[in-house]
């Protein structure tokens, strides 16, 4: 009876805590900050209409790919088209917060000199990262930039 009991005890124990034995998840956040972080991709002055966007993220990570896409997109086209697209060749730089459409060590634009597109203030985007087989996304509107 006791091993019974035993088992059964190890049985709803196992059941109440069976996230551990789940994969663990990227949890994405953002911030858009009012100032400047300077340049805008390849020496162009930021003439761009929303504040700086950082996102955020609960681990570093050596990111695999980046992506931005219109919500808008997503949701009316099969095959939304990204904005801004990054992948990695073989060895990123473990990451925990990056800034749109700025460099990341060890990434590169998916096509060759492509810049990213400016963000919309008020326009839903959304922010999908994969490490590995790691996957996460974050939807985010940017706010417009304040002087």
């Amino acid at each position: 009876m006791l091993i019974a009991l035993a088992a059964l005890l190890g049985g709803i124990s196992l059941y109440l805590n069976k996230d551990w034995f789940g994969k663990d998840s990227i949890q994405i956040s953002h911030r858009c900050r009012p100032g400047s972080i300077g340049l805008s991709g390849r020496g162009r002055p930021d003439d761009s209409l929303v504040n700086p966007v950082l996102f955020l993220c609960n681990h570093r990570l050596k990111f695999t790919s980046i992506k931005v896409i219109p919500v808008s997109d997503i949701e009316t086209n099969k095959y939304p088209h990204p904005i801004w697209y990054l992948v990695s060749d073989s060895n990123s730089v473990p990451t925990k917060t990056f800034y749109y459409g700025l460099r990341i060590k060890g990434m590169r634009p998916d096509v060759k000199g492509a810049i990213p597109d400016p963000l919309e203030p008020g326009v839903p985007y959304r922010l999908l990262v994969q490490a590995g087989s790691f996957k996460g996304e974050h939807d985010f509107i940017p706010d417009a930039k304040t002087r």
